[in-house]
């Protein structure tokens, strides 16, 4: 360089020679003494000679020295723009403005991409409105830069309008409004505007296809993606480099890996992208061997895999081999590459293996966000909840800023840990930095708050969404559904179909379980229909969830015909079976169908177990559950199926083997200890079952509700006031009084304790009240005798809006006969044959008869039994028989008498009331008659005893 002088002239010769980083310096010196610093054209080629040497900081320096012009802002700008140094952009763009530098249309749209590169929504804004102030928002150029802007960052409604004003839209426009469509699953849109392209002069080029072949891929519909390929072909683009792979991943995201290996076979000079894109299509079509021996032949073709490639296949691989890939990255020297890294360290998370994601994390050169958000949705996936909320925490630590996948990885974490104050935090925070409309993140949000139960924040959500899509539906339905909100989630399918959104195979198994009683049936019938019209009818899932519909609906028979058209049945087709027998009580043919399923060669699960342990009906068949459970999993440590186990044994009385199974489970679940209460009362061990309420208060285990009703039902046996207060003043202390299924069970308690009154208290002063609680108080009145009460509550029970159900008539039916109240038990029957949801049953005639016949209505009591819809019972016949006997009703006794011996010959004690009738009223030849009777059968009446 020191053999030129100078000189204007020598200046092209100058910067030729400068061709090393150490002769920028020098060079820089030699302009600087010269003066020719001061021409505008010398530091223009400085700035680029700078770039080309790749030391864009010696630019910038430099730049920041003198008074930039026009021409060198769009020049630094340009280069910067090209070498990817998006928020230099940015940078060099506001020390221009701050220096009074003017911008123009050259610098507005690369200001404009590099805003978009980095997110920087706001910057852009303020750029738009220097654009409009400026008067360049008439450009062209610079409305193309805008449209393209709000595409990218989502605000397509805005993006749309800007393109609408555009006079004369070039194809580069066209293409922006289409690439922000494809970018944001606006699919519908996208096709539009490829339409309207195609009514103008312009004829679409590679990047029109380029961004229409993906929302070919989504439409999940083929035929238009075959349409689009017959349109490049007929252009003649289809054999460029860029658009082959792009046909490859269509046709192999619509599962059609036989075409998308065709093209990729017919394309005879295949370049690393066209190999990428066939691998990738593997993978995504979980075909990881096919993926595994492509890229094998990839590389006896002597391609060089490139980043890309691992990218792509790694997260196919197993551990064995995705250790080989990791190997081979780095013997091609490519394990710094943060994507490469990246997708390493995910695959070590995802099989568990967090130590070694965690150290190559620990050892990356440069940890970017993707890497950040990698182990972050590592221990997400693997539900180490707090160590990600950590490392989200240090990820902001190190100055990287979250993204929307940072803030959907934590949204996971908090609904893991039920943490709802922080996932609002989280929620805030993509409000605040404008990132809240990313669908993803919307979606994400949608289901963390359906998680937390907050519906009505759900909707919120829902409802300010621009842009929705199948799963933002799918996920609000769901959330309905598992919050008990049916009619909101049948609503919402409505609003889905009113608005022309299509119905997907989520959205359909989503909806069914809100059809679960007979008067849903036609509107699960119409899914049902819907779905054989879609296309779905022969999807196991969809049947699965059509016959957990058809069983809650009543519908069996369909049920089980669903069932046997399924050509490859799961355990879940015969676990949704065999749960709806077990919820209709039709437990010979849920055991049947167990016998099918093992023989058929289904392993049965967990669920299968706990739904078939209820409809045993010996001790026998508990004990080959229990055992087949034993020998094949190690389940004796679940203890949801210990619970259930103590629960059956308990119920056939076997108090031992409950105790065994006890001592062998869980002791710090409340459920175990449930099972073993309520097994103890059921078996009549009352005392044993307080002694072990005692201990579980010693372990320090929180009692519920459950425990509490099994350990009221064992004071119910003992009959002790001082326990029944001891109880009452535990539950009232540790608040579990609030359940009114607990304040029930004092009720009736104390009223079957005798202490009316405090059953009446607790009753008056429960603030929620349901149907068993009106009916457990009427019967404690009828317990006592005293109908005018019991008849007082029951009108006041119907003025607060409640109906009587089938327990509350038997409850004021049987307190009316007690105290005799004819009159009122009238009134009641009436009401009840006026029901139309209600038919009497024979408890509720029986307690009719038995009024009339205790008051000596006895004709009327028998014109009742004769009116029956159905036969009276034999009960019912003796209560009647005992009433002739105390009013002297000889004719009618004589006909009861004879219904009855009909109906039970041997029955001795109808013989014995029959001749005390006789006896009464001194027909004494009818009374020997029926005494012959009883010598002649040789029956015995049996002696009565005492059970004090």
């Amino acid at each position: 360089m020191h053999q030129y002088h100078t000189s204007s002239g020598k200046l092209p010769a100058l910067f030729a020679a400068c061709t090393q980083l150490t002769h920028l310096k020098l060079l820089k010196s030699h302009l600087i003494v010269h003066g020719f610093f001061k021409q505008e054209a010398v530091v223009g080629n400085f700035l680029t000679r700078c770039f080309d040497l790749d030391d864009p900081q010696s630019a910038l320096s430099t730049l920041s020295r003198i008074n930039p012009t026009l021409f060198l802002q769009n020049l630094t700008i340009r280069c910067l723009h090209d070498h990817k140094l998006y928020q230099n952009v940015l940078s060099v763009y506001k020390f221009c403005q701050s220096s009074s530098c003017p911008s123009d249309n050259f610098t507005f749209p690369f200001v404009l991409k590099a805003c978009s590169a980095v997110n920087a929504v706001r910057n852009g804004k303020e750029i738009h409105c220097v654009i409009v102030r400026t008067g360049f928002d008439q450009n062209v150029v610079v409305q193309t830069a805008l449209v393209d802007f709000y595409a990218k960052n989502g605000d397509i409604s805005i993006a749309r309008k800007l393109h609408d004003e555009i006079t004369q839209p070039d194809l580069v426009s066209w293409n922006a409004l289409l690439s922000g469509y494809s970018f944001h699953g606006l699919n519908h849109e996208a096709i539009h505007v490829f339409n309207r392209i195609r009514l103008t002069d312009l004829n679409p080029n590679v990047s029109t296809f380029a961004s229409l072949i993906p929302v070919c891929s989504r439409l999940d519909d083929l035929r238009i993606g075959k349409s689009l390929h017959g349109h490049v072909l007929k252009c003649g683009y289809f054999t460029h480099d860029f658009l082959i792979p792009a046909f490859i991943s269509m046709y192999g995201n619509n599962q059609d890996l036989s075409i998308a290996r065709g093209i990729f076979d017919y394309t005879s000079k295949k370049n690393v992208t066209m190999w990428n894109a066939m691998i990738s299509a593997y993978t995504q079509n979980q075909k990881s061997h096919d993926a595994i021996e492509l890229f094998g032949e990839m590389t006896r073709d002597h391609i060089t895999p490139d980043m890309v490639t691992f990218v792509s296949i790694i997260p196919s691989s197993g551990t064995d081999y995705g250790e080989s890939l990791h190997a081979y990255v780095i013997k091609l020297g490519l394990q710094n590459q943060p994507a490469i890294a990246t997708t390493i360290l995910s695959m070590y998370a995802k099989f568990g293996h967090l130590n070694s994601a965690k150290f190559l994390f620990n050892h990356m050169n440069y940890r970017n966000l993707l890497s950040w958000n990698a182990m972050v949705s590592g221990y997400v996936y693997n539900e180490c909840w707090n160590m990600s909320l950590a490392a989200f925490c240090e990820m902001q630590a190190h100055g990287v800023h979250p993204d929307a996948v940072s803030i959907i990885n934590i949204l996971s974490a908090c609904s893991g840990l039920e943490a709802t104050r922080l996932g609002q935090s989280a929620h805030a925070f993509s409000l605040k930095t404008g990132i809240d409309s990313n669908l993803n993140l919307s979606n994400t949000l949608l289901a963390f708050y359906t998680d937390c139960h907050k519906m009505s924040y759900s909707f919120c959500v829902f409802e300010r969404m621009d842009v929705r899509d199948n799963v933002s539906w799918n996920t609000l339905i769901s959330g309905c559904v598992h919050n008990g909100e049916d009619e909101n989630a049948i609503l919402l399918l409505r609003q889905m179909q009113k608005k022309g959104v299509k119905f997907d195979l989520v959205t359909l198994i989503s909806v069914l379980p809100c059809f679960k009683n007979l008067e849903n049936l036609v509107q699960g019938m119409a899914v049902h229909g819907c779905g054989i019209k879609l296309g779905y009818a022969s999807d196991v899932s969809l049947a699965n969830a059509l016959i957990s519909m058809y069983m809650n609906c009543g519908e069996l028979d369909t049920g089980k015909l669903i069932f046997d058209e399924i050509p490859n049945k799961d355990v879940i087709s015969w676990n949704a079976l065999i749960t709806g027998y077990h919820l209709h009580m039709v437990h010979k043919e849920g055991i049947l169908m167990f016998a099918g399923m093992m023989k058929d060669g289904e392993n049965p699960n967990q669920v299968t177990l706990l739904n078939l342990l209820p409809m045993c009906y010996t001790r026998m068949q508990v004990k080959s559950i229990h055992a087949y459970a034993t020998r094949r999993w190690s389940i004796m440590l679940e203890t949801l199926f210990m619970a259930s186990l103590i629960s059956v044994y308990g119920r056939f009385g076997d108090v031992r083997s409950c105790k065994f199974l006890f001592q062998m489970g869980e002791k710090g679940d409340i459920s175990i200890w449930n099972a073993i209460l309520a097994a103890h009362v059921e078996s009549n061990h009352a005392m044993m079952a307080v002694s072990l309420f005692s201990s579980l208060l010693r372990v320090k285990i929180q009692p519920d509700y459950i425990t509490i009703l099994s350990l009221t039902s064992a004071c119910a046996q003992i009959n002790h006031t001082n326990l029944t207060n001891c109880v009452m003043g535990y539950v009232l202390k540790k608040g579990i009084d609030k359940y009114v299924a607990v304040s029930n069970a004092f009720i009736d308690l104390h009223a079957k304790s005798g202490n009316i009154s405090y059953a009446e208290n607790v009753f008056d002063e429960m603030l929620v009240r349901d149907i068993i609680s009106w009916n457990t108080m009427i019967h404690g009145y009828g317990l006592h005798g005293n109908g005018e009460a019991a008849f007082a509550l029951f009108t006041q029970m119907r003025d607060s809006g409640f109906k009587p159900d089938e327990a509350t008539y038997i409850n004021i039916l049987s307190a009316c006969s007690h105290a005799g109240l004819v009159d009122e038990g009238w009134m009641v029957f009436k009401l009840m044959l006026k029901d139309d949801e209600i038919s009497p049953r024979m408890d509720h005639y029986g307690c009719m008869v038995d009024l009339l016949g205790r008051t000596g209505e006895v004709k009327k009591a028998y014109d009742v039994v004769r009116r029956l819809p159905f036969e009276a019972s034999v009960s019912m016949l003796e209560s009647l028989l005992g009433s002739c006997l105390n009013h002297g009703e000889i004719e009618i006794g004589e006909e009861i008498g004879r219904l009855i011996l009909e109906r039970d010959p041997e029955n001795s004690g109808v013989y014995v009331m029959l001749y005390n009738v006789y006896a009464g009223s001194g027909r004494w030849s009818e009374g020997n008659k029926v005494r012959s009777c009883i010598e002649a059968k040789n029956l015995r009446k049996l002696p009565g005893f005492s059970l004090v």
